[in-house]
């Protein structure tokens, strides 16, 4: 080996990236002029593609493995710089590696309130926001498209546009859903599979492929959550005059006095209205029985028969107030006039008195 070789073989580039931090997307590999020798090693991590760019032209793109740069490895590099019969002195060209590993833990959220129409509350205005994930799926797509020569891109750059593509496709998907707005919280995991089938068309476009859409939590007006919760404390009272009961002994429980007059007066509201709570309604009458009365007619039991029935057979002259009648929960048959029940039914049919035979006519 010649000393040329010899200095040659010392010098040979090693060309790599790694990433010491959690949001660096593209990284350009500097070298002063650009300058790489031949014969240099390329080492390509797992998770890395790595591009070579010739006077501003994507050339060869390299996946995970270990390269030395010579003719046969960089076939399209080799015919831009016509090396068509060998080239051995350094070559001028820019390395960029793309992490192709998932971005996650983005967040995203809706800056202003989404109208929907509520099927039980109406039109409401709700919040929402949640998590995704995104990676560089075709690097070159993502270097024409967004980074362009950006020698350290970062995902910041680009998030803002990605949560807005989010937001807006999300806003209008949860508008047109008709998901009663009680049952969103059980449909978080659904929603969020489905704008991300909606966008990823979208991020495509860019050379990214959205991974997933977290959907954390939706939230509507503190007044409306308000009112949802007096609702919900409703429904879990129970007992309306035990709850107040507990209420009052809470009340003056805590107190702010201590003095014993006022002990003695709060005691005295509390047995007034335990007592106004516990006083039992006035007794009504139950309701006349509607059916379940036999009739005897003769020697032969009709039945069971209803009041509107009973009515119509008093009305006809079929049943009057000694007609023997009977119920369940009666010892014995019983005439229609001496029970409570029936006895109505007959007020009206005793006759009026006979008025006085009138005068005979003069004529007569």
């Amino acid at each position: 080996m010649g000393l040329w070789d010899k200095l040659m073989g010392e010098f040979v580039d090693v060309i790599d990236w790694t990433d010491d931090s959690s949001d660096t997307m593209v990284y350009r590999f500097e070298r002063h002029g650009n300058e790489i020798k031949f014969g240099a090693k390329l080492t390509v991590r797992e998770s890395q593609v790595a591009i070579f760019v010739n006077e501003g032209e994507v050339a060869d793109i390299l996946t995970p493995g270990m390269y030395v740069l010579e003719t046969q490895n960089l076939p399209l590099l080799s015919t831009l710089q016509h090396w068509d019969h060998g080239f051995n002195s350094p070559f001028k060209a820019e390395v960029y590696f793309f992490n192709t590993k998932q971005f996650t833990n983005l967040k995203w959220g809706t800056r202003n309130p989404v109208m929907i129409r509520d099927s039980e509350f109406g039109g409401l205005r709700i919040r929402a926001f949640g998590t995704y994930g995104v990676r560089i799926d075709d690097a070159r797509k993502f270097m024409q498209e967004i980074m362009g020569t950006d020698g350290h891109f970062t995902v910041d750059e680009i998030s803002d546009q990605l949560r807005n593509m989010i937001v807006t496709r999300f806003s209008s998907v949860v508008a047109s859903a008709n998901i009663p707005i009680l049952d969103m919280a059980a449909n978080y995991e659904q929603l969020g599979q489905f704008v991300t089938q909606k966008i990823a068309p979208e991020y495509a476009a860019y050379g990214l492929k959205l991974t997933n859409i977290l959907v954390e939590n939706i939230s509507l007006p503190s007044e409306v959550e308000d009112a949802l919760d007096k609702r919900t404390s409703m429904g879990m009272i129970g007992n309306l005059d035990k709850y107040l009961q507990y209420q009052t002994a809470q009340g003056i429980g805590n107190g702010g006095s201590n003095s014993a007059l006022d002990m003695g007066m709060g005691f005295a509201v509390a047995n007034k209205m335990a007592e106004a709570l516990n006083k039992p309604a006035a007794a009504t009458p139950p309701p006349l029985p509607d059916s379940g009365w036999h009739v005897a007619i003769g020697q032969e039991s009709r039945g069971p028969l209803g009041l509107q029935q009973l009515q119509q057979m008093a009305q006809n002259g079929q049943l009057t107030a000694t007609t023997l009648v009977w119920q369940a929960g009666m010892a014995n048959w019983q005439a229609a006039g001496q029970t409570s029940a029936l006895s109505g039914l007959f007020a009206g049919q005793t006759p009026p008195p006979i008025p006085p035979s009138a005068p005979p006519h003069p004529t007569e």
